[in-house]
This record gives structure tokens, C-alpha cells and sequence, in this order.
């Protein structure tokens, strides 16, 4: 049987939600992040800001000298997560497989549901209507055999986009994309490739390996070789999901940027503990993923003397890991944390014998899922993500 996966991407989500919530926002440049004048970073942007040539990781005092006019706002982070539940919540109506790699993406193993829901493409365009009636957003879907090719696919057509790409159109999908849209692709790659004269994909398939590896070192290489192909290299591999339950984010441009680093693991660290919740699992071991800038990609885990209780218990220990992983210096791809070796709640384990300094934020954590699942449209908000970059504390990854 084929393989079928989607790739279905938010269209500017934070700043998607934020136009949904206030109508006066519609059709405006909007940008979330960092207010002018603070120190900071674009997290997302609308499209209208993106003519003005404001892109998500911007220096937020970039954005504003080419977009004085947008309408700047700080982050709401919770919002953003709720909203995220209810569209993983259709989602888990067309697919039990589903790999989320943050508040606004996701693939679906799709492989075998046509007799459920029709070909790919109507599938595809269901679940869109469905997200854009319930909730009012709009997102971009690529259909294609393998992850890597359906992550770009979902690009192609952005926004509101769906593209699909079959077996044997992989390497004609390729050739159509210019050489910065091949997903993983960073700017030192590109000037390389620039600087050898190579100016297409096609081009660049043409290179060997052992002439790839000349150039970019082993791990760069072989990614190259791959991405031209369409050949998935396994980035986007997850667990069956009875074993882990583990949540990612790939930055738009490699950073180092710790408070922007910290956030990203607060978000990610929520984003875990309510799916445990949802899903009723508990399990003891953290997983900890960096991917550098050259592609080079490490893991480390920690196996804890107690059930991980709360979000805030995940967060600080995906910050232990991060501190002995991260040099602070070399640019960061992709951060990722996911609790493992799962067992189900209910069952016949044994419970903890002592509390643990985390166990009243669970209980907390387990009362606001329990208010969102009752009233979907509330907006309760925890104070740990209301607050801004320069709020996150920064210590545990001082030495």
C-alpha cells in the first residue's frame, strides 16, 4: 500500500487568530512578537506585513523600519495553544496517526483511509472547510508519499494552498522549486551552491556525493543528496503514538538566541502535558532533540525517579538537557522535547507514594484542561505563557 501523508500548516496562525479575534485587524499588517522598541523578534506575521517585507524571525527593529505602520502585539501564547487543541481535534477525525510538530503543524498518515473519506484531495478539502467553518482560519495542505516532500508541498501553494505530489512526480515537484525553497536549505548552503555556479535543483542533482561532501561535510551532504531527490531522511520520524508523546519546532532561520530558545521549550513543554492529559498517559523519561545548523543532529534523555506532573516540570528539565547539549554559541535548526516509555493512566501501576513540588501545578494544569474541554472559547490563560522574552527566566542555562 502506498504511503499518504499530509502536511497541513496554519497560514500566519498567531497572526491568522489575532485578525479572527479582532475584526479591525482584517486586511491589515499585523505582527506578533516583540513590541517596538524592545528587544525581540517577529514570531509571525500576516500577509499584509509580509509585503513590506516583514518575515517571522525579523528583529522586531528591522520590522518596524520597514512596517512603521503594522499593528504590533505581544504573543498569547495560551490562546494560541487552545486554539492549536481544536484543530488537532478535527484533525484526529481523519487520521490516528498524527505527528505534531508544534501549535500550528502537523502531519497525518493518511495511508489507508480512502475507503473511509474519499481520494487525497477531497480529503484534504474537507478537512480545510472543516478548520475554516468551526473556526474561521485557513491553513495550506501538501499531500505526498513521504514527510519531506509533503512538508514542501504544503509550501507551494501558501496561503490556503494544496498541493499533492505523486510517486512519480517527486523529482518534476523538485524541479520546480528555486533552490531557497528546498526545505532545510539554510544561507550558507545557498552562497556555497552560489558560489559553484549551481543556480537550479536539477543542477544541484547532478552533483555525486563524494563532490557534496567536498563541500558542505559529511551530515550537509548527505542531506543535500536527499532533499534534491526527494528522498526523506527520517527529520520527521515519530514514535507509535502509544510510546511517546513528543513535540518540536524548526526555526524559520538558525538562532542562538537564548530567551527565544527558552520560549520555544515553555510553549513545546505545554503543548506535551496537555496531550498526556488528553490522552491519559503518564511516563517518566524526557527526550531532549537539538538539530545544528550543519544538520548535525543530537538526542539526550533523562529517565526521572517520579511520573513528569505538570508542564512546568517538563520545562525545566528539557532546560537541564538543553544546557548540557547547547554550547550557547553554535546556531540552533530545531529544538524538540517528548516524554517516552508511556503507560496508560488508570491501570494497574502504582501511584507516587509523596508528592512532588509539581503536583499542585498538575492538579492546577488538569483543572484549566478540564474548564477548556467544557468551554472550548474560553480563553483562561496561565501566567507562565502570558509573559513576554524578557520575563522568561534565564538562569538554568547559566553556568
Amino acid at each position: 500500500m502506498n504511503k499518504v501523508i499530509f502536511h497541513i500548516d496554519m497560514d500566519a496562525f498567531y497572526a491568522s487568530v489575532e485578525q479572527r479575534d479582532n475584526p479591525d485587524y482584517r486586511g491589515k499588517p499585523v505582527i506578533v512578537g516583540a513590541l517596538p522598541g524592545h528587544r525581540g523578534v517577529v514570531s509571525t506575521c500576516s500577509y499584509e506585513a509580509r509585503q513590506f517585507g516583514v518575515r517571522s524571525g525579523l528583529p522586531i527593529s528591522y520590522a518596524y523600519s520597514r512596517c512603521p505602520q503594522g499593528i504590533y502585539i505581544l504573543p498569547r501564547m495560551k490562546h494560541y495553544q487552545q486554539v492549536s487543541n481544536q484543530i488537532m481535534t478535527i484533525f484526529q477525525d481523519y487520521s490516528p496517526a498524527i505527528t505534531q510538530l508544534s501549535v500550528d503543524e502537523a502531519f497525518l498518515d493518511m495511508t489507508g483511509t480512502q475507503k473511509l473519506f474519499g481520494d487525497p484531495q477531497s480529503i484534504a478539502e474537507t478537512i480545510k472547510k472543516r478548520v475554516y467553518d468551526e473556526l474561521g482560519l485557513t491553513l495550506s495542505i501538501g499531500i505526498a508519499p513521504n514527510y519531506l516532500v509533503a512538508k514542501m508541498a504544503s509550501d507551494y501553494n501558501k496561503p490556503n494552498g494544496l498541493y499533492e505530489v505523486t510517486e512519480d512526480k517527486i523529482e518534476d515537484f523538485i524541479d520546480l522549486l528555486p533552490l531557497k525553497d528546498l526545505w532545510g536549505v539554510g544561507k550558507k548552503s545557498l552562497q556555497i551552491i552560489a558560489e559553484v555556479g549551481i543556480t537550479s535543483t536539477k543542477q544541484l542533482r547532478q552533483v555525486s556525493l563524494e563532490e557534496l561532501k567536498s563541500l558542505f561535510g559529511q551530515a550537509s551532504a548527505h542531506y543535500l543528496y536527499n532533499v534534491v531527490r526527494g528522498i526523506d531522511p527520517g527529520l520527521f520520524g515519530s514514535a507509535p503514538k502509544s510510546h511517546s508523546i513528543s513535540a518540536e519546532r524548526t526555526y524559520p532561520e538558525d538562532t542562538r538566541d537564548v530567551l527565544r530558545i527558552e520560549r520555544t521549550l515553555l510553549e513545546i513543554s505545554h503543548t506535551i502535558m496537555f496531550r498526556l492529559m488528553q490522552e491519559s498517559f503518564r511516563g517518566k523519561t524526557l527526550v531532549f532533540k537539538i538539530r545544528y545548523e550543519d544538520f548535525t543532529t543530537s538526542t539526550i534523555q533523562q529517565k526521572r525517579q517520579t511520573y513528569l506532573t505538570s508542564a512546568e516540570e517538563i520545562y525545566e528539565g528539557g532546560l537541564e538537557l538543553l544546557r548540557k547539549k547547547w554550547n550557547r554559541t553554535t546556531p540552533i535548526r530545531l529544538i524538540g522535547l517528548g516524554v517516552t516509555n508511556l503507560e496508560k493512566l488508570g491501570g494497574a501501576s502504582q501511584q507516587e507514594l509523596f508528592e512532588t513540588p509539581y503536583t499542585k501545578k498538575r492538579k492546577l494544569e488538569e483543572t484549566v484542561l478540564r474548564i477548556k474541554n467544557k468551554f472550548p472559547e474560553g480563553k483562561i490563560t496561565k501566567a507562565s505563557l502570558l509573559k513576554t522574552e524578557k520575563d522568561i527566566p534565564s538562569h538554568p542555562l547559566k553556568k
